[in-house]
């Protein structure tokens, strides 16, 4: 080639869009290639296909592959006159190298894409057989099965069949290569073929009639026995059944020089791959009866006989779909199928979600799971919805107006680009994969045979993305938004859900008052007014976040209390719809239990605080205290002084309790947090906090009210138990001891009547009858308990410590910390009971015994009647009290001579045991486990419930709530008591060496 042509070519090739132009011209520098080289019509077309440069590379060896120069004539002069073959065979070159290899191998195939006749338009099932009919044996199969393949690739790339077309003739080609497998296999066995009747039941994408160009053919094996066959009986015609079967199955998955055709895939039988391969009809139906799961069901959907008995495998679908449409009507049906999705997305690896076009979020498994979902629901009283093929499908749920007409155009949309992406995906090697690849050169083929040209790249990735956005926006969606057009009423449409139809399926959806559940929406969505336009494009993401809670009807009446409340100010609706995570963190709040929705009724501003990315973040304990002081600062009397108090407080727990639901549930933006401890310490610290500046403002305000600004004698309010181990939960009592010391000048009697008016009256201000929970001091843990005196000097402390200390009280003093009012004499406590709770000597054997007894007392005292102690989460074993007096023998014996041991909190000191080996690591850890999992079951039961309690509740959707707090899904409860057991039980084990054995 001369240098002034190979600039020209090489001008021409680059313009024609191949990316290695030198290489392209390399390949072209051939006397034999000279017309393709100089037929500009070629070169186009070679230009028009996905990858130009590939299209070349694989025409170049069909070439070289032809017997002769005049078979390679042949092809060039074809090519050239003959417009549909080189559309076709251009297109397939320069988007399947597996193909290429195929012509390669053969290459007299070629022929087969030379003319467009008529009936190879859209084949169906018929023709393929005959494609596949000379077929001898399973390498001659592979091979005309390869070649019908070459027409349905050469169809879709030209743009002759839309993907829905293209997905029913592989499904129909995979239906005559069973049949054709099958009928190998009876060959090779007949007097197995003679004793039974085999029925192969496609499954899946095979019996949607909508499969990939490479997926697993999953299939379903029916067999019966031939009642003329001589001597023929059920087991005899079961094993010949069988063995035909697996030779099918053989045939179609082994792999040899030609490859493999594609995996026969028998896992959705009947006990999965732990059952017989091939069952009797009768016992298709006994299993489905007693043993199937909604999953099973649901995967019926899809269920089409295909191959062998045809007959038979009518009797088995007419048999069991009747029990296909009354599987919503099952417990926990959609929690079953959303559980199943969670499960596929989970098993995700990470490194792949963001490329998973099939499994991932936004993903084609979305829209089949919305559905068939929706299917489900609704086929059972319309027929018209049981298509097992997704298109299909959604087109007749928007024409009942199951969907809304503009999402299922939307979806159907969505769900062609990324079947279509996933095609040309598969189609380059043939091989299965749904992940989208990254290497730019695989980006840019797939975007150019999708028609983006431009910038492949791109475009490609830029409408992958946009169509992911939307089947995430809408999956949920497509649930709800009818709902809302059944009780608004706002203008005809062609097609509206009726209001039995909308029962239905929020019954179906988890919510078990559906007629209640329609009032609020009326309520919330029906009129022309701007709110309710709002509420119509809040609700029907706010209803699927409710129905993945415990108790979504609990989440709508809240939504509804609320929006009454806040209905008329501007900024509410506003914030929901514009603040991405307000939203959603209002629907986890509202149907998360009772406690936070409680908080928040009684001061509905507070939802504010969920539009704020820091909002539910606690704030520091200086913060709270300068707030609550000057609020009683101003306030007129202690009276209002303490309500404004306790109104911070109120709106305090709120912030703190919806954090912990966020945290714990997690939201579309922000994962549920991992460490469990973290979240229990941010809970203990912020309540112990809130606490503490409530009991300083209202020391503060008695002060004032009575004295002015100075008290007569110094006064101080030291915390103890879980509040002074800043491990206070929502329902815990302030256990506290007083502590004064009279100011120079002021009498002992003139101060003690002073600390005694405060304690009064701090107690009687905190418990006075308001919409705010009310705060319980609890002074019983002083000295003498109940009988004693509720305040005293730092004197009469020291007199009573050093004559009639008990063993117990030193171990109270552990959890002893100042949390409000004079910070000085605070401190002098702490030094005057330091010596009592880090004893230099540690303990004599006498004092642990005692500690000992007490405790087994208290274990076999306190713990309630009728409630299992393995179950008691304070009490019972490997509890709290477990965990915490362990911790605290340890801090008795060794604080003296540990530093890091004298702290107040139970891990600290659980840490800083491990830290100085008087723990091993294994069972410090095993400690901790157990009280962090404690401590939220409690935090969980205060929110649930709204009370207080040590034991799981017996309520099951209470029950369930508490699950989904600690990370469970719906249906799991029996696993959370489980793991519960399971953790006490090796902290017991932990417990019994180190508290009651001899260790330290």
């Amino acid at each position: 080639m001369t240098p002034g042509r190979r600039s020209s070519t090489f001008t021409r090739l680059l313009r024609h869009g191949f990316t290695d132009p030198s290489a392209a011209e390399r390949l072209l520098d051939s006397p034999e290639l000279a017309p393709v080289r100089d037929d500009p019509v070629l070169l186009e077309a070679l230009g028009a296909t996905a990858d130009p440069d590939l299209a070349l590379h694989e025409l170049v060896r069909l070439l070289e592959a032809q017997p002769g120069p005049a078979g390679r004539r042949e092809l060039l002069a074809t090519l050239i006159a003959a417009k549909p073959l080189r559309d076709r065979l251009l297109g397939v070159l320069g988007a399947s190298q597996a193909l290429g290899d195929h012509l390669a191998r053969h290459p007299g195939d070629w022929r087969e894409l030379v003319t467009y006749e008529p009936r190879d338009l859209h084949p169906g099932v018929a023709e393929f057989e005959r494609g596949l009919a000379e077929a001898v044996d399973p390498v001659s199969l592979r091979v005309a099965y390869r070649r019908c393949l070459l027409s349905i690739a050469a169809r879709d790339v030209c743009g002759t069949t839309d993907i829905a077309q293209t997905a029913a003739e592989l499904a129909d080609l995979a239906t005559a290569t069973l049949r054709a497998a099958l009928a190998l296999a009876r060959a090779a066995a007949p007097e197995d073929a003679a004793l039974c009747r085999l029925a192969v039941i496609a499954m899946g994408k095979c019996g949607g009639q909508e499969l990939n160009y490479v997926s697993d053919v999953d299939v379903i094996f029916v067999g019966e026995s031939v009642e003329s066959a001589a001597g023929a009986d059920e087991g005899k015609a079961l094993r010949a059944a069988t063995k035909l079967a697996s030779h099918m199955m053989r045939i179609c998955s082994e792999t040899t020089v030609e490859g493999s055709i594609w995996p026969v895939d028998a896992n959705l039988r009947p006990e999965g791959r732990n059952g017989p391969l091939v069952r009797t009809l009768s016992s298709h139906l006994a299993y489905y009866q007693r043993w199937a799961k909604t999953w099973e069901f649901q995967a019926l959907l899809k269920a089409r006989p295909v191959a062998g008995d045809l007959a038979l495998g009518a009797e088995y679908v007419d048999a069991l779909q009747p029990m296909v449409w009354q599987v919503a009507e099952r417990e926990n049906f959609v929690t079953d199928v959303q559980r199943m999705r969670r499960r596929v997305v989970e098993n995700i690896p990470l490194d792949e979600v963001d490329r998973e076009l099939k499994l991932g979020p936004g993903g084609l498994r979305d829209v089949e799971f919305a559905v068939q979902l929706l299917q489900l629901v609704h086929g059972r009283s319309d027929t018209s919805l049981r298509s097992g093929t997704t298109l299909d499908a959604l087109r007749a749920l928007a024409a009942g107006g199951y969907v809304g007409r503009s999402d299922a155009v939307q979806l159907d949309e969505a769900y062609r680009f990324l079947r279509s992406m996933e095609h040309r995906i598969q189609l380059y090697r043939l091989r299965r994969t749904h992940l989208v690849p990254e290497d730019e050169a695989d980006l840019r083929r797939i975007g150019r045979s999708l028609g983006l040209r431009t910038d492949p790249v791109a475009e490609l990735n830029r409408e992958w993305k946009r169509h992911t956005a939307v089947v995430r926006r809408l999956h949920e969606k497509l649930f709800y938004r009818p709902l809302l057009d059944a009780v608004a009423q706002l203008a005809p449409v062609e097609a509206r859900l009726s209001l039995e139809a909308a029962r239905a399926r929020l019954v179906a959806l988890g919510y078990a008052d559906p007629a209640a559940a329609l009032r609020h929406l009326e309520a919330l969505a029906s009129g022309v007014t701007r709110k309710a336009a709002i509420q119509r494009t809040l609700l029907p993401v706010l209803l699927g976040w409710f129905a993945d809670s415990a108790d979504p009807d609990a989440g709508l009446l809240n939504f509804r209390k609320v929006s009454d409340a806040l209905g008329k100010t501007p900024w509410y609706l506003r914030l929901l719809r514009d603040e991405g995570a307000a939203a959603e963190n209002l629907a986890r709040v509202l149907s998360a239990g009772r406690l936070a929705p409680d908080l928040l009724m009684r001061a509905p501003e507070a939802v504010a605080l969920l539009g704020d990315g820091a909002g539910l973040a606690p704030r520091p304990r200086a913060h709270l205290e300068q707030e609550i002081l000057a609020a009683v600062s101003r306030a007129a009397d202690g009276e209002q002084a303490v309500t404004v108090a306790r109104g911070v407080r109120r709106r305090e727990l709120f912030r703190t309790s919806a954090g912990d639901i966020v945290g714990s549930y997690g939201t579309e933006a922000q994962p549920a947090e991992a460490d469990q401890g973290a979240l229990v310490d941010r809970v203990g610290a912020a309540v112990s906090d809130l606490t503490a500046a409530t009991l300083a403002g209202t020391l503060r305000a008695v002060v004032r009210d009575h004295w002015g600004d100075e008290l007569p004698t110094r006064f101080a309010v030291i915390g103890m138990g879980r509040f002074g181990g800043h491990e206070l939960g929502y329902g815990s009592d302030a256990d506290v001891v007083f502590v004064h010391e009279p100011r120079d000048g002021v009498g002992e009697e003139e101060a003690a009547k002073a600390a005694g008016k405060v304690v009064s009256e701090m107690r009687r201000l905190l418990q006075l009858p308001s919409s705010d929970p009310p705060l319980l001091i609890d002074a019983d843990l002083r000295p003498e308990g109940k009988s004693g005196p509720l305040v005293r000097t730092l004197n009469s402390y020291a007199a009573y410590y050093r004559r009639w200390s008990l063993i117990w009280e030193s171990q109270a003093l552990l959890r002893a910390e100042p949390v409000a009012g004079d910070e000085d004499l605070g401190r002098a406590f702490i030094a005057l009971v330091d010596p009592l709770r880090y004893p230099k000597a540690g303990l004599t054997e006498d004092a642990v015994r005692e500690i000992r007894r007490l405790k087994a007392r208290m274990e076999s005292e306190r713990m309630p009647r009728g409630v299992d102690p393995k179950l008691h989460t304070k009490l019972g074993p490997g509890g709290l009290s477990d965990v915490e007096w362990t911790v605290q023998l340890l801090q008795l014996r060794h604080g003296a001579h540990q530093p890091a041991l004298r702290t107040t909190r139970t891990r600290e000191a659980l840490a800083a045991a491990r830290d100085a080996a008087l723990i091993t690591p294994d069972d410090a850890a095993t400690l901790d486990e157990s009280w962090v999992l404690a401590t939220r079951v409690r935090n969980a039961v205060m929110l649930v419930r709204g009370r207080a309690g040590d034991t799981f509740p017996t309520d099951s959707r209470e029950l369930s709530a508490v699950g989904r707090y600690l990370g469970y899904t719906s249906g799991h409860a029996g696993d959370m008591l489980d793991a519960y057991r399971r953790t006490a039980r090796r902290a017991r084990t932990v417990v019994e060496n180190i508290f009651y054995g001899t260790e330290h």
